[in-house]
């Protein structure tokens, strides 16, 4: 009995040896296994991931399109010059009106009083100045009490046509042709020099606000022809020429431009309208061409990695031309067919292994 006993213990014993050495022989296949596979990701991950682009041959085309809003060409903003009663409102909203043409009128009573007394002051500065003339040559009077005499003359002559600007500034007259967009003044109103009185626009000559980016100004020039398109009228296109182009760019890094229409027969468009300019521009000659994303950092960098035939990453320096939409001109530093990593260049360094991925 005694013998069984401790049979069953030594089979126990032994059991339990073997069953831990199943398990330390599985742990260390396993750690095995784990261990060569850290080593394939380890030498996966030690190349990096980029996208590349082969340096092709492209005739350029420059040609863009870039919308905008229609404004009139001009546009003034007329004011009272004088204080005073309005009398009489000459036009309305909407009313066609000619340069120099009289829009309202302030009262002229106190004014044409004022006139008159500047008359009057005037002609007597002169008869003095004449009588101190004539008494200066016969020694009557001083060359100082001549002068003030002239002086007083000056100085009367001088408020006198000052008067004189007052009465005529009385009629508000327009100062282009157009037609009147706003009418902020009513007869009786009572106004002060700077009172906003009407808003003139002249629609018969439109021009598109609208920007464009770095590489599109490059292209551009004042008096270039250009085809206009509004978006109410798809079926019409209105021919215009530019005629500004900011020198500096705003703060969205782009450059306000201006297209003057050369006519706008009817009155069609109206101001704040949309509209597009097509511009068109001769075929370019072919060029070597990048994509802008193989710059490192920016185009101004004139720098891109060159990826050899054993995957291995080059830096190499470029002399960059045009800009073109999203490609590139390259002048020097790249042969057509060489592949230039386009993304993925943040990790790279010269001599950097890499894996191209689609």
């Amino acid at each position: 009995m005694r013998k069984n006993k401790i049979l069953r213990i030594v089979v126990t014993l032994v059991a339990v040896i073997i069953a831990f050495g199943g398990i330390a022989a599985v742990l260390t296949r396993n750690k095995k296994k784990n261990a060569e596979k850290t080593a394939v990701v380890s030498q996966v991950s030690g190349d990096v991931a980029v996208r590349v682009s082969a340096v092709t041959r492209q005739a350029l085309q420059a040609d863009f399109n870039a919308n905008g809003n229609f404004a009139p060409a001009q546009q003034v903003n007329l004011a009272a010059e004088n204080a005073g009663r309005v009398t009489r409102v000459l036009v309305d909203e909407g009313s066609y009106v000619r340069v120099g043409q009289t829009l309202a009128v302030i009262e002229m009573d106190q004014l044409n009083i004022d006139a008159e007394s500047a008359e009057a002051a005037y002609q007597s500065a002169l008869r003095d100045q004449q009588r101190f003339e004539n008494a200066y040559k016969t020694g009557g009077v001083t060359q100082q009490q001549l002068d003030q005499a002239r002086l007083q003359a000056s100085t009367a002559k001088s408020r006198l046509q000052q008067a004189r600007i007052r009465v005529g500034n009385a009629a508000v007259r327009s100062s282009i042709s157009g037609i009147v967009n706003k009418r902020m003044v009513e007869p009786g109103m009572v106004v002060n020099p700077g009172t906003a009185l009407f808003e003139l626009v002249d629609v018969a000559r439109l021009k598109l606000a609208l920007t464009v980016n770095e590489a599109q100004v490059a292209n551009l020039r004042i008096g270039a022809p250009v085809s206009v398109k509004a978006s109410v009228f798809p079926d019409k296109t209105f021919a215009g020429n530019v005629t500004f182009i900011a020198p500096k760019a705003d703060a969205s890094l782009n450059f306000p431009v201006e297209i003057t229409l050369a006519a706008n027969p009817g009155n069609v468009l109206r101001a704040g309208m949309y509209g597009t300019a097509v511009f068109r521009f001769p075929q370019q000659a072919a060029a070597l061409v990048v994509p802008r994303g193989a710059f490192v950092g920016s185009t101004a960098s004139n720098q891109v990695f060159v990826l050899d035939k054993g995957n291995v990453a080059h830096l190499r320096n470029v002399v960059a031309g045009r800009t073109i939409g999203e490609q590139v001109e390259i002048l020097q530093g790249l042969n057509e067919g060489e592949q230039v990593i386009t993304s993925g260049q943040i990790n790279l360094h010269e001599g950097s292994a890499v894996t191209p991925i689609k």
